[in-house]
């Protein structure tokens, strides 16, 4: 039975993933975007010890279904200005879809103490 070439393998599988620094005041913090569908549907399901972030765009909701920890959530508009905040999100919950949000952010909790009508910069 023949290999499967990487080249040809299609790209929405695999682990797709940018890597920059999520800011807020004077702190920031690792994050990833994830951009394909694996990297997406996995978030952080099954890790335990969170110490990055967690950049999702064109997502208005998440879950938070086989999670081993809390989490820290926030809902951005297109210009990066925190619309909802969610602290301490448990696992096996839901955050359903929110009006005008375009980017979504999972973080360790209380990393970051976010207030909703301000800015995250994304470097």
């Amino acid at each position: 039975m023949k290999s499967i070439d990487k080249k040809i393998q299609p790209t929405l599988y695999l682990n797709k993933v940018n890597h920059m620094k999520l800011i807020y005041q004077s702190k920031q913090i690792e994050c990833q975007e994830c951009k394909s569908i694996w990297s997406r549907f996995k978030g952080f399901m099954f890790q335990k010890n969170i110490n990055s972030c967690l950049y999702f765009n064109h997502c208005n909701s998440i879950h938070t279904f086989f999670m081993k920890e809390k989490i820290d959530v926030i809902l951005c508009d297109k210009n990066n200005t925190i619309l909802y905040y969610y602290k301490d999100l448990k696992p096996n919950k839901i955050i359903l879809p929110k009006k005008n949000v375009t980017k979504t952010y999972e973080l360790p909790t209380n990393y970051f103490n976010f207030k909703t009508k301000e800015k995250v910069k994304i470097k």
